[in-house]
């Protein structure tokens, strides 16, 4: 696996995963009408590249495939994670979250936050990110449930990384 920082020529591949990795969510967590709404059919690929541009995520490749992307804002915010379905289980957004840890603390970030997906907040739990409360979020007159969680890094910098 191979972590590097976004380039313009992934966009298409990058809006893909994201598309595919929100509808191959279990319908028991998010329904069909929800998935939709959050990940919209078909795909905005000028959006998606406007908006990547702007974020310049960091990209996990296996084997020249893209199979994750993870965005860190400047204030600590972590607005996407993503891990392509066939990729998933082999510790994809592990490594990526381990990239922007160190580039958290390269910058001196000292806090992230995220609002993680019911997929995401185990994740996240078990990186030592806490709750801070649940979400109701309208999307094309759908809602979605979120939560809003956070980690503070001064504490969370003087014990080891848990991966």
């Amino acid at each position: 696996m191979k972590i590097q920082t976004y380039c313009a020529d992934n966009a298409r591949e990058i809006a893909d995963l994201f598309h595919q990795s929100v509808q191959a969510i279990d319908s028991s967590l998010y329904s069909p009408e929800q998935k939709e709404a959050w990940a919209p059919t078909p795909v905005n690929y000028e959006r998606w590249a406007e908006r990547l541009n702007a974020k310049k995520p960091f990209i996990a490749f296996i084997d020249g495939c893209v199979a994750g992307f993870i965005e860190l804002d400047a204030d600590g915010h972590i607005d996407c994670t993503y891990t392509h379905p066939d990729f998933q289980g082999r510790g994809v957004a592990s490594r990526l979250y381990e990239r922007l840890l160190d580039e958290a603390r390269a910058r001196n970030i000292k806090r992230l936050y995220v609002e993680a997906s019911l997929v995401a907040k185990p994740f996240f739990e078990h990186r030592g990110f806490s709750v801070i409360k649940t979400n109701e979020v309208q999307r094309n007159g759908v809602t979605l449930i979120n939560f809003s969680m956070e980690l503070n890094l001064s504490r969370y910098n003087q014990m080891k990384p848990i991966t």
